[in-house]
């Protein structure tokens, strides 16, 4: 059985810890918005890297899987069964690359918008919950800084 003093300190440790090591914070942080992301994907029956596919072919058309992995950051074992559940669904067809006949292009159906629109409606009020606990000029600046981190290095 703990002690009220270990209580206390346990639970003021964190916070040092996270003002220490950015690394830690941001990975915690990280953690906990792609829980409540899953959780809120999961309510509308599409996966979080479902809806990041669905958004990109409905905004840039067409590509093959390889490039939407390479663009939305998805292993590429993943983004075929990504794909493959889509495509049951009727969410999305395959279609032989006209440009390179190896290659198939993945596009959105009129099924895929509609869920699409769908999910992207719930969009805002998840976030405000999630991150309710910044401004929204904190918010700007958080998508900045974590923007520039993501940037692709050279």
């Amino acid at each position: 059985m703990s002690s009220p003093t270990t209580d206390r300190a346990t639970t003021a440790y964190f916070p040092l810890l996270a003002a220490e090591r950015l690394d830690i914070a941001l990975c915690r942080a990280s953690t906990a918005v792609a829980r409540a992301a899953d959780a809120q994907a999961g309510a509308l029956g599409l996966g979080v890297g479902q809806h990041l596919v669905l958004k990109m072919l409905a905004e840039v058309g067409p590509c093959s899987q390889r490039v939407l992995s390479d663009e939305l950051r998805i292993d590429r074992t993943v983004m075929v069964g990504i794909c493959d559940g889509l495509e049951q669904a009727g969410h999305v067809r395959r279609e032989r690359d006209a440009t390179d006949r190896r290659a198939y292009a993945v596009t959105i159906t009129e099924s895929g918008r509609k869920l699409l629109a769908q999910a992207e409606d719930a969009v805002p009020e998840f976030l405000d919950g999630t991150f309710h606990a910044l401004t929204p000029a904190e918010r700007g600046q958080l998508s900045g800084i974590l923007g520039k981190l993501l940037q692709a290095r050279p």
